[in-house]
């Protein structure tokens, strides 16, 4: 086959920092001590973690994205096990990877938390050690479909944390056409919302608008297919937009913006911010879109193994989960979640759970040699936007 990329070794080649939604508006990225984490007040129930062959250790340090859990959940787990939690942020995947990769095991991180199509590259480099399962009891609740995930089959290194999917967003009082399509996206972007669309900052989710416009894998690494996607997106959509955003629930905010690229529950944060939800719209497109996971996981060389295991499996339980999915605006990965939020009424239930036949076109994000092509092509558009 003709115009393949060669292998080459790379090391997380693309930005993955536009997930951001509760993490960067509400948090920042800097270091959350258990003492600004424990400032809310619900009374928290969480099942017990299993027992271990001795005490919990006294601490737990976690590298994570910035915001993304719940402070009840974390401040349940230090009251019942007398665990003093330490919670820095990281603003991509990268400067995660960059972070272990330097430490060589001594990091002093126990709980990492990568996105999923980072997690054979980290393996690679020896970054992450193995899961204990048997110490993970609440895995037995986590939905199938984000269990053995091609980036870890068989969930030796990784359990989800939360999944969402990628689309847009769109003011129905500027843009008046009905949008399903990427193809409708790039259109609108050079008329109706020419100026006033926005992009997210992640190079290989732009040039996903293209490819799948195209009936393209997301994932391709055909060089023709590559440069079809780059002449769209430099001649129109880059000169079209405004501005390159992680998280559009900012941008819907900040009023200026009627089309915006978006992760499903940054959109569904935006809504409930927007002074007038009724004028917007989410768009799961076709003829598909990402299908991205990140993921719990223990770094190589954790110094408090036992501890990380514990919280892992206080995290994803399934008596907490819709507590979690509300706070960071994304499911967790459990069982019959979908049913629990319907109990619990939250807001915009469409736009967390995509319908199956949504989720049945989603292909999941990969990491390959081309992607050094996708983060040209994402520079190249930035500076033909003048952004």
């Amino acid at each position: 086959m003709a115009g393949r990329i060669p292998d080459v070794r790379f090391l997380a080649p693309r930005a993955a920092s536009a997930r951001l939604s509760r993490r960067a508006l509400l948090a920042g990225f800097g270091v959350v001590g258990l003492g600004a984490l424990s400032a809310c007040g619900r009374n928290t129930t969480m099942a017990k973690s299993p027992p271990t062959d001795g005490e919990l250790e006294s601490k737990l340090n976690m590298y994570s994205w910035g915001d993304y859990d719940n402070p009840d959940l974390i401040d349940a787990f230090k009251n019942e096990h007398d665990v003093l939690v330490q919670v820095d942020s990281f603003g991509s995947n990268e400067e995660l990877i960059a972070k272990l990769s330097t430490s060589r095991g001594t990091s002093g991180y126990d709980v990492v938390v990568p996105t999923g199509s980072n997690i054979p590259q980290m393996l690679k480099h020896d970054l992450l050690q193995e899961i204990n399962l048997d110490m993970i009891p609440n895995f037995e609740h986590m939905d199938p479909n984000f269990t053995n995930q091609y980036f870890d089959p068989d969930n030796k290194y990784s359990i989800c944390k939360a999944w969402g999917t990628t689309g847009f967003v769109y003011n129905t009082k500027k843009i008046s056409r009905d949008m399903s399509s990427w193809q409708d996206f790039i259109d609108v972007a050079q008329k109706e919302a020419a100026g006033t669309t926005s992009l997210l900052e992640d190079p290989w989710e732009v040039s996903a608008i293209a490819l799948a416009a195209q009936g393209y894998s997301l994932n391709t690494q055909d060089e023709k297919e590559l440069e079809k996607a780059r002449t769209i997106i430099l001649d129109q959509l880059a000169p079209n937009t405004k501005a390159y955003i992680g998280n559009a629930a900012t941008g819907m905010i900040q009023g200026s913006f009627s089309l915006l690229q978006a992760f499903n529950g940054d959109a569904r944060q935006g809504l409930g911010e927007v002074s007038d939800p009724e004028n917007w719209k989410f768009v799961f497109p076709t003829p598909s879109a990402n299908l991205w996971t990140d993921c719990w996981a223990i770094a190589t060389g954790a110094p408090h193994p036992d501890s990380a295991h514990a919280f892992i499996n206080q995290m994803i339980s399934p008596e907490t989960a819709v507590e979690q999915l509300d706070y960071i605006g994304y499911p967790i990965g459990t069982k019959g979640l979908a049913e629990q939020t319907k109990e619990a009424d939250l807001d915009q239930q469409e736009l967390i759970f995509p319908a199956q036949k949504v989720l049945d076109r989603l292909e999941p994000s990969k990491q390959t040699p081309a992607d050094q092509i996708r983060t040209k092509i994402y520079a190249d558009a930035q500076a033909r936007s003048g952004a």
